[in-house]
């Protein structure tokens, strides 16, 4: 009888989803074997009051139960769980992140900005062969977006250095409702993001080899892919399409003006959209051509891969240990019965 593939896993608490990825080693890569993905706006309000909220809490708390669920039924190796922006922003981050191992046994960990950006650079790294001889990769999450200025080497590529910026597609929503429907509120949007952007250019002067030449934009986020979609004209959103995809600084630019025409009922009908991320598809795209006014770049390169598929690059990639598995988890008991979000009911089983 086959045995089941060894897996490994890796959680992904953002400001606002919550994702899981399961995997098996395959080559210098792996094959997914099991996802699942939540939105549950941890970092609502965070901007605002500096804490996260009790709502925004146990929403997020019932979907680690739903990966726990879904872990439960595989024989997980190794796993890493980690919290990004709204963790390290909030007041009461640290006491949250300590209920949700109580509550759920993952080892949840905050995370630094850099070591985030390291990761989606890790997962990344495939796109970039002979792509240039520099790339900025950026990351624009819910409540932060990340930079990375990178060297193309021989072999591995080089962080050469990065910055986190406390503008996120969150963050923006909150502070400005609204004002990326309107021209007056984008632009405010994006003159802001590039104001924040120039410390990280008066270091590197990113600009001027951009103009030499050579230097190629990574985007690993939900805004890039996005605008991948829109791109290519998809029916609907696919991975395989999008992952990987090379666009012209002009289609994306112009694929950027599709979103902004829209309105917010074309974005929430849109199959690329959806309703839930029609309020923030639109403060990405402030995030993005703020990025692009600043370094135009005449490329960027598309990655639907980031975060998750890093750690479990790095998971797949550790010595292997006995007992538990490199990210010292071993499955928790089965919840309490009056656990929040235990015993979720209609997830999706595994394939």
């Amino acid at each position: 009888m086959a045995t089941a593939p060894r897996a490994y896993a890796a959680i992904d608490l953002g400001t606002n989803n919550c994702r899981l990825l399961v995997g098996a080693p395959t080559g210098n890569g792996f094959r997914v074997l099991d996802s699942l993905s939540r939105t549950v706006r941890l970092g609502e309000g965070l901007d605002e009051s500096g804490m996260l909220g009790a709502a925004a809490m146990d929403r997020a708390i019932a979907a680690l139960h739903g990966c726990v669920h879904r872990l439960g039924r595989r024989r997980v190796s190794g796993l890493r769980a980690v919290a990004t922006e709204a963790c390290r922003r909030a007041g009461n981050g640290a006491a949250f992140l300590a209920r949700a191992r109580g509550e759920t046994g993952l080892p949840l960990e905050v995370i630094s900005a850099r070591e985030e950006a390291e990761l989606a650079l890790e997962s990344c790294a495939p796109l970039l062969r002979g792509a240039a001889r520099r790339a900025l990769l950026f990351d624009i999450g819910g409540g932060s977006t990340e930079i990375a200025w990178v060297r193309m080497g021989q072999e591995a590529p080089q962080l050469i250095g990065t910055i986190s910026l406390p503008l996120g597609v969150v963050t923006l929503a909150e502070r400005w409702p609204g004002a990326a429907d309107t021209a007056e509120g984008f632009g405010a949007m994006a003159e802001e993001v590039a104001r924040q952007l120039q410390p990280f250019e008066a270091v590197h002067r990113i600009a001027q080899e951009v103009r030499q030449g050579g230097v190629v934009l990574l985007g690993t986020s939900g805004t890039v892919t996005t605008l991948a979609g829109i791109a290519l004209d998809l029916p609907r959103y696919t991975r395989a399409a999008v992952d990987g995809t090379v666009l012209s600084c002009g289609a994306a630019m112009a694929a950027l003006g599709v979103l902004r025409d829209m309105g917010r009922a074309g974005l929430a009908r849109h199959p690329c959209v959806g309703p839930e991320r029609a309020e923030f598809v639109l403060p990405g795209c402030a995030v993005f051509a703020a990025i692009q006014g600043l370094w135009p770049a005449p490329q960027v390169v598309v990655a639907d891969r980031g975060l998750r598929e890093g750690m479990l690059l790095r998971l797949m990639r550790a010595p292997r240990r006995t007992g538990r598995g490199p990210g010292g988890w071993t499955k928790p008991a089965r919840p309490r019965p009056d656990a929040p979000g235990a015993g979720l009911a209609g997830l999706p089983q595994p394939a």
